[in-house]
C-alpha cells in the first residue's frame, strides 16, 4: 500500500513488511500474541459444514506461525431478508464445534446485514517469541513437506457447477474442515524454522513468497504431490477458478516446468486452496522422520514434495 505510513512499535515481531500468515506482537520475554482474521462467502451448500470450514481456515494461520490459538471473535454478514435465521444458526454452530475441537474460546464478534452471506473469525493465539515460524527462514537444502492434498479450488468449482460426484463433495468438505492442529503439534517437536499454510495463492504462490528475496530457488516433483481425487479430471474439463488464472498471471515468470510435466498439473499447483495444508521446509536429515511422525498422528497425506535449492534464485523448477 504505497504512500501509507503505518504506526511502528519495537514489540512488533511480524507485521505488514512481510508476507507472513499473521501478525506477531511480543508482550513478554516468554509470550507473543499471534493475530489473524479471515472470512469468506459459502463454498459448500451445507451451512453447518460451511461454518466448520470457515473456522478451520481462520485458525490455520496461527498454526502456520507455530502458535496455539486461544480466542476467537465471529465475523458475520447475513442477508436477513433473503435467508432464514436457521441458516445462520447452523453456520455459527459449525464454527463453534470447530473452535471446541481446537480448544479455542469464543469471546465476541460483530455482525452486519448484507446482501451476500459471509462468515469467518478473528483469531488470537500465543507462541514463544523465539519460536515463531515465518516464511522468511528457508535455506538451500531444506526439504519441502506438504500435509494436505491439493485441488480444493478445482473441486469447489465443480461443486458450484453441479458436476461433482457426492463422494468427491464429501471428501473435499471433510478435508477443508480438518484442522492443521495435529500437524502443527508434530512440527513443534522438530527443528523446523519456517512454515506457511496453502490458501488463496496456491502452492506455487505461497512457495514463491518463501523464496523471493532469499537468494534461493526451489524444485518440485509433481509425482510426489498429493492430490484430491478427481482434481486432475475436473481441471481437464476447464473447471479452474478465476483465482488460479490470477495466481498464474502474477507468478508465472518464476516457474520453469519440464516438458514432461502435464500442463494440468501446473494449473493445479496454481489452484487457490481453502483451508489447505501446511508447507514445511525442514533440514534434510529430519525430513523423513517428520513425515513418519505426521503420518503416525493421522496426517496421512504428509509427503516430501521438493526442496529448496541454491539456484537459480527466485525460480521454481517443476519436474516429474
Amino acid at each position: 500500500m504505497c504512500g501509507l505510513e503505518f504506526p511502528s512499535d519495537g514489540n512488533l515481531l511480524v507485521g505488514l513488511e512481510s508476507a507472513d500468515d499473521a501478525g506477531v506482537y511480543q508482550i513478554s520475554d516468554e509470550i507473543a500474541l499471534i493475530q489473524t482474521v479471515d472470512f469468506f462467502t459459502p463454498i459448500v451448500d451445507d451451512p453447518y459444514w460451511f461454518g466448520q470450514i470457515a473456522a478451520a481456515n481462520a485458525l490455520s494461520d496461527v498454526y502456520a506461525m507455530g502458535g496455539v490459538p486461544r480466542t476467537a471473535m465471529n465475523l458475520v454478514a447475513f442477508p436477513l431478508k433473503q435467508m432464514d435465521m436457521s441458516v445462520l444458526r447452523s453456520i455459527i454452530q459449525g464454527g463453534l464445534d470447530k473452535m471446541k475441537e481446537a480448544e479455542v474460546v469464543l469471546v465476541g464478534g460483530h455482525s452486519i446485514e448484507d446482501n451476500e452471506l459471509k462468515y469467518g473469525l478473528s483469531v488470537t493465539g500465543i507462541a514463544h517469541p523465539r519460536r515463531i515460524l515465518t516464511k522468511q527462514n528457508v535455506r538451500a537444502g531444506d526439504q519441502l513437506i506438504l500435509t494436505k492434498p491439493l485441488g480444493t479450488g478445482v473441486i469447489n468449482t465443480a461443486i458450484k457447477g453441479g458436476l461433482a460426484e457426492p463422494e468427491t463433495v464429501d471428501e473435499v468438505t471433510r478435508l477443508m474442515a480438518t484442522l492443521n492442529r495435529k500437524a502443527a503439534e508434530v512440527v513443534s517437536g522438530f527443528p523446523v524454522r519456517g512454515c506457511t499454510d496453502i490458501t488463496g495463492f496456491g502452492l506455487l504462490g505461497h512457495l514463491a513468497e518463501m523464496i523471493v528475496g532469499k537468494g534461493v530457488g526451489a524444485r518440485l516433483s509433481v509425482d510426489a504431490i498429493p492430490l484430491i481425487r478427481m482434481a486432475v479430471e475436473y481441471a481437464g474439463m476447464g473447471l479452474l477458478p478465476a483465482g488460479a488464472y490470477n495466481n498464474r498471471k502474477f507468478r508465472i515468470h518464476l516457474i520453469d516446468a519440464d516438458d514432461s510435466v502435464d500442463p494440468l498439473m501446473v494449473d493445479i499447483l496454481f489452484d487457490p486452496q481453502t483451508s489447505g495444508g501446511l508447507l514445511i521446509p525442514v533440514e534434510e536429515k529430519s525430513a523423513d522422520s517428520l513425515v513418519a511422525a505426521l503420518r503416525d498422528e493421522g496426517v496421512t497425506h504428509a509427503s516430501i514434495i521438493g526442496k529448496i535449492v541454491e539456484g537459480p534464485e527466485e525460480k521454481i523448477y517443476i519436474e516429474k
